[in-house]
């Protein structure tokens, strides 16, 4: 029979829990649903500046579903991941329309939303409501892997599936709540993915991967694949008064709806560019000092090219697709674009 990590786990967080995050100080459902979103993939420390300026901007759903997603996206803009805002600002319009504008308080209607899967919806349900939900966000999946020593990387089905189990099997029927932001706050802070404080944890003594010295194979880390390098020649089109030309992205896609810098096309030349485009020939351009950006199944390496004009030129306008940035109104941008354009 396996122990439960419960009574040990909160004994800890009781001494050296979290307990100031700015999520935590006004608990409602949606500030929790925000705060995880967020949370996917990025550090507490990066979140928590992001997290108060949304808040203040967007201080309930009801003013989020009110919001235009360029406001959305300016304030999400380096956070990274931007399909997390889309999907936010359109669950945040059906909480309003199908749920009366009250964040769903059952587990099928949460998963329900656009992305809101199952470790999310249980950690809003848990945090929020105190009901008993497992979640497995990156923290406490680290945690029960090496606690059982759990091999194999958890993108696998078969590993994904027994951590799952595990999850649902350590969560305790009581204090729920704490038991959540404990196995979080032991993955963040104490349980690390690099050189663990073991010495610091509650759990050492039955830890699995501590006594048989894995846990620097536990949890497997993802098979690495070959990522493609890809180029792709930006300009940097620049009025007299220092303004400079952005192209809304397509809906989909890489930086989907951010405002990004105009690109070639493959073949194409700055020349061909401008009487395509702006219907007149450039005087003169720099090519500017390339600069990388990694995503997750490629690189990217853009080649700006700094393209002065004497006057704005007659830009066709076609839903808002063309915009001349001052620097005084915030945009959503990506942010190797915004420090180009900077």
């Amino acid at each position: 029979m396996r122990r439960m990590i419960a009574p040990q786990l909160l004994a800890w967080w009781d001494k050296h829990g979290r307990r100031h995050l700015p999520w935590q100080k006004d608990r409602t459902p949606y500030r929790i649903w925000v705060s995880e979103i967020m949370l996917q993939q990025t550090r507490v420390e990066t979140v928590t500046p992001y997290f108060e300026r949304f808040m203040a901007a967007f201080p309930d759903v009801q003013a989020l579903a009110a919001a235009e997603a360029d406001d959305v996206l300016a304030l999400w803009a380096g956070l990274g991941y931007y399909t997390r805002a889309h999907n936010l600002l359109k669950a945040a319009r059906i909480v309003v329309a199908q749920h009366g504008g009250d964040v769903p308080r059952d587990f099928e209607s949460l998963v329900a939303l656009p992305g809101i899967g199952r470790s999310t919806a249980g950690a809003i349900l848990a945090l929020a409501h105190g009901q008993r939900r497992a979640i497995l966000d990156g923290n406490a999946r680290r945690v029960l892997a090496r606690m059982h020593a759990v091999e194999g990387w958890p993108g696998k089905a078969a590993v994904n599936r027994k951590l799952w189990n595990l999850a649902e099997t350590n969560t305790p029927s009581e204090r729920v709540r704490d038991y959540t932001q404990a196995i979080m706050d032991l993955g963040a802070t104490v349980c690390l993915r690099r050189n663990p404080r073991c010495d610091a944890c509650p759990l050492a003594e039955s830890c699995r991967a501590r006594k048989h010295d894995l846990t620097a194979e536990i949890p497997a880390a993802k098979p690495k694949a070959n990522r493609p390098l890809r180029h792709r020649s930006m300009l940097v089109v620049q009025r007299p008064d220092g303004a400079v030309l952005l192209h809304r992205r397509p809906p989909t896609g890489i930086w989907a709806g951010l405002w990004c810098l105009p690109t070639l096309d493959d073949g194409e030349s700055a020349g061909d560019w401008c009487a395509r485009v702006l219907g007149c020939s450039p005087n003169s351009y720099t090519e500017l000092r390339p600069v990388r950006h990694g995503f997750s199944h490629f690189e990217l390496e853009i080649r700006p090219i700094h393209l002065p004009v004497g006057t704005s030129p007659a830009i066709v306008r076609e839903d808002d697709q063309w915009r001349w940035h001052d620097g005084v109104q915030e945009l959503g941008m990506p942010a190797p674009i915004r420090r180009l354009v900077e």
